[in-house]
């Protein structure tokens, strides 16, 4: 397969080539795993961005109703939208990103809207992996925005925030005591919280909630990579379509800000690098994925249960033996 071929197909915006692509970043032959990186090198030098938003809500939330009703919108303004999702515990309840399709029927069917749900594995580091490199080749085949769904299930919210220029975070309206449910490592890396479902007999309660998470966030503010008022809680309703228009506005500001005082691009370069050890510490445990290192673990793990060998000279020996140092 040429890879330079492929990446002049991707370039030209063919989805075709582009799934397949994403096919080939997915996965974990090592042969594979080679030509992906040519491929990304190649299409590096397009120079492409999108404006990459994370996107996290608890089940329930709305988030399907929500980005197809949010896409079409950006559609209708001119945009290309795609949709990818990073879902590791698809494998143990069966997840929800699969279903997207169906739900979001509308988007699927426009020719300026690309889905993709991310291979069910139970490795986080893997999926997210696969999902920056699927991101990656969104934006050289001339997506300007490219929405990055996370089921919100913890640590995938972390890993998420380091794929994503904007983390927003979908909730629905509840009582004040639900604010103690939000952890607040989420809210600390949301840039924006928007209450969905502000629509009718909830319209309401969704105000209140809103309240409540302004609130909350006062004393989150003055972070670095924020203009005043950020970060903020508004109001939207993916049912009837208001408030998306304003908070798509206020990702806006928050990106042309960014944009002009250089964080957008210090955060890119921090973001390559936080991959970049990220590949290094996959690549380290895959040379311990072999039958040999496996055998090792379990020999070395039965001195450490029985008291022969402390746990710190076992993984030395360990790491010694089969890492070479």
């Amino acid at each position: 397969m040429d890879m330079k071929s492929l990446g002049d197909k991707i370039l030209n915006g063919d989805r075709r080539t582009l799934a397949r692509a994403i096919t080939l970043v997915e996965s974990a032959r090592a042969d594979h795993r080679a030509q992906a990186a040519q491929l990304l090198d190649h299409l590096r030098g397009a120079g492409r961005q999108a404006v990459r938003i994370g996107l996290s809500g608890t089940p329930g939330v709305g988030k399907s109703t929500f980005i197809e009703a949010f896409g079409m919108m950006l559609i209708e303004q001119g945009l290309r939208v795609a949709v990818l999702a990073v879902d590791p515990s698809s494998t143990r309840s069966g997840g929800s990103i699969l279903g997207d399709k169906t739900r979001m029927e509308r988007l699927s069917r426009e020719k300026s809207a690309f889905i993709r749900p991310s291979p069910s594995q139970t490795h986080l580091g893997g999926v997210a992996r696969r999902s920056r490199e699927a991101v990656a080749l969104c934006e050289a085949a001339g997506f300007d925005v490219v929405l990055i769904e996370t089921v919100g299930v913890g640590q995938s919210e972390t890993v998420v925030a380091e794929m994503s220029d904007l983390f927003v975070l979908l909730l629905a309206p509840a009582g004040g005591d639900e604010l103690q449910g939000v952890k607040r490592g989420i809210m600390e890396i949301a840039d924006l919280i928007l209450v969905n479902k502000a629509d009718g007999d909830l319209k309401p309660t969704a105000m209140r909630t809103c309240s409540d998470y302004s609130g909350a966030l006062r004393l989150l503010r003055k972070r670095p990579q924020d203009p005043k008022g950020f970060p903020k809680a508004l109001m939207v309703s993916a049912y009837t379509g208001d408030g998306l228009d304003e908070a798509w506005a206020e990702m806006q500001a928050l990106v042309d800000w960014r944009r002009e005082t250089g964080h957008w691009d210090r955060r890119r370069a921090e973001q390559a690098l936080y991959w970049f050890r990220q590949e290094v510490r996959q690549a380290l445990l895959a040379r311990l994925d072999t039958p040999q290192a496996r055998a090792a673990m379990a020999a070395l793990s039965d001195r450490v249960a029985s008291g022969a060998l402390s746990p710190a000279g076992a993984a030395t020996e360990m790491l010694e033996k089969h890492l070479g140092g």
